[in-house]
């Protein structure tokens, strides 16, 4: 190994570069194709790469439906982008914001046939850069040439493409005692992923013996509910409910993994709440936005576990697919322990819409 990046910092800086309207160069299955966001692009590097020829809006599947395009990949739609149209048009596509004002937005032609298998990764790499799942797409001849000349990051998909599917290994930073409200006997974990991406931490409270089964949950990371104590879900009653039972029995395990907004981020959380002032419930938001249903990745409160000591849990949840991957990753679940906290005429809608899309315990 040498002291150049490896393909773990090269997927880091893609993302970055997609985040900040750069474009990236994909290799594999003997093609090459330049790809740049359709949130976070701008019109003089939009505009370069339609001089330059044919150009793609690569949306999932979710997005093409709402937008009654032919998804011919299944999962993928590749709209092709008419001479005339606009950053405005690609963007309006890749946007729902304004679906209900504008929803003649066809028709749209998109292509069928050969390998879309770039097209999919490419779409994963700009989900896991929290940005709207839509990219546009070039096919490029000289690869290499043109990552050098522009300075663009280049990577080799086919190679890529498994790593990024695999969990990034997480590394222990550091722990320190920090009294809380609920207990005083409180120790705060930071652990960080080797793939660059956000960190995540582990709240212990008390000395919980790592031979019997702990009292645990996994909590993803709310900020309107957490933070701003929103009343449009039950996110901040839970966190704090669950610490307080941690709390009363002298030990637990609080594993805050920061997947905002069902693991599509605060922006795109945003988006959706959006999206539900104009009538569309939780699922069908995501939906819209090109999402699935849940964008979360349970086996990141797995591997904490495993790191911490822990083999068995008490788990804390109404989410019948957090015990499925704790047990799919070599976690007992001995006992599922309710937490149905938090219920406000402001969410009884979404927490109906858990309990019958999502199969929570309601």
């Amino acid at each position: 190994m040498g002291l150049g990046p490896q393909l773990n910092d090269l997927l880091a800086r893609a993302r970055a570069d997609l985040r900040m309207g750069v474009p990236v160069v994909l290799t594999g299955g003997g093609q090459a194709m330049l790809v740049m966001s359709a949130e976070t692009a701008g019109v003089a590097r939009f505009d370069l790469m339609k001089e330059q020829g044919d150009l793609d809006l690569v949306l999932t599947g979710r997005r093409a439906e709402t937008l009654k395009a032919r998804a011919y990949d299944g999962d993928v739609a590749r709209v092709v982008v008419p001479g005339e149209a606009d950053l405005s048009w690609v963007q309006a596509l890749a946007d729902p914001a304004d679906d209900l004002r504008m929803p003649m937005k066809g028709p749209l032609d998109t292509r069928r046939g050969g390998d879309c298998e770039l097209h999919r990764f490419a779409i994963t790499l700009v989900k896991s850069a929290r940005l709207l799942p839509a990219v546009l797409m070039q096919e490029v001849s000289e690869a290499l040439t043109l990552a050098a000349r522009e300075n663009l990051t280049l990577i080799p998909a086919d190679v890529a493409a498994p790593h990024v599917m695999e969990l990034a290994a997480l590394d222990s930073v550091v722990a320190a005692r920090v009294p809380m409200q609920a207990t005083k006997a409180g120790r705060l974990h930071i652990f960080r992923p080797e793939d660059g991406g956000e960190e995540h931490y582990a709240i212990e409270v008390g000395r919980p013996d790592r031979d019997a089964p702990v009292l645990a949950r996994l909590h993803s990371a709310c900020f309107t509910g957490d933070v701003m104590g929103s009343l449009k879900c039950d996110c901040g009653p839970q966190l704090n409910a669950a610490l307080a039972q941690m709390g009363q029995e002298g030990a637990g395990i609080l594993l805050y993994l920061n997947q905002e907004g069902r693991g599509i981020g605060l922006a795109n959380k945003m988006r959706a709440y959006a999206l539900q002032d104009q009538g569309f419930d939780t699922v069908e938001a995501n939906h819209r936005l090109g999402f699935e249903d849940d964008e979360r990745d349970f086996r990141l409160g797995a591997q904490i576990l495993q790191k911490l000591g822990f083999s068995s849990v008490r788990l804390l949840t109404n989410n019948p697919n957090k015990i499925a991957m704790m047990e799919r990753n070599e976690i007992e679940v001995t006992e599922r322990v309710p937490l149905k906290v938090g219920l406000t005429e402001e969410n009884a809608h979404y927490l109906a819409v858990k309990a019958k899309k999502s199969g929570h315990l309601l």
